[in-house]
């Protein structure tokens, strides 16, 4: 089935019970937005070009045995993370090196970015809206990366600092979307044996509260 397709099936309805907690909450109705779900479709024509062959198996991580993107993404986010330190730390000589960090991170972001989009193709509703959301967050994060390099460049040390750290806020909360998508709803794309082979997360597992 292609994403195309999963439009013309009814959403996935979760079951919700009464003791639902606020998070859980929040995170329903995210999946049932129906400004999500507009976005997604705009998200699905952007990402069509990666759909062809071998372009889309490539991405999905083929021949690795599991999704690449969960992993690629701790290389920009450790280079701007990396970064953020350098700026707390607050020293005059680390400036260069918070700028060459920036830099290598928004370079890293271009095939964690394909990645993903790859992933979030393979999503039926009302997962992808979630996904979509997580996109969005992302591109304002790299957006306001690339507004910091900027800054900085010109000289304005300390405004690229504080676009810096509005970009960590909005990375976070992608990060959150993204483990959504990976723990709570189990996506991302894996070899069909270890969908059989009877080892994995059991979902009888006490709740973490």
């Amino acid at each position: 089935m292609t994403l195309t397709d999963s439009y013309a099936l009814p959403d996935a309805v979760p079951s919700r019970g009464e003791d639902d907690d606020m998070v859980v909450r929040a995170m329903y109705r995210i999946e049932s937005s129906a400004a999500l779900e507009r976005l997604s479709r705009a998200l699905e024509f952007a990402s069509r070009p990666l759909a062809g062959e071998p372009t889309r198996s490539l991405l999905l991580g083929a021949g690795t045995g599991h999704a690449l993107h969960p992993f690629m993404t701790d290389v920009p986010i450790g280079l701007w993370s990396s970064a953020v330190l350098l700026d707390v730390r607050g020293r005059r000589a680390d400036r260069p090196a918070a700028r060459l960090l920036l830099a290598a991170g928004l370079v890293s972001v271009l095939p964690t970015v394909a990645t993903g989009l790859a992933e979030w193709r393979q999503l039926n509703r009302p997962e992808n809206r979630v996904g979509a959301l997580h996109a969005a967050l992302n591109l304002g994060a790299v957006a306001l990366y690339a507004v910091s390099l900027g800054l900085r460049r010109r000289g304005q040390h300390g405004s690229g600092i504080a676009a810096s750290m509005a970009a960590t806020v909005v990375a976070s909360g992608a990060g959150y979307l993204g483990g959504h998508l990976a723990i709570a709803r189990k996506a991302g794309t894996r070899h069909p044996a270890y969908e059989t082979d009877a080892v994995g997360p059991s979902l009888g597992r006490p709740d973490p509260r």
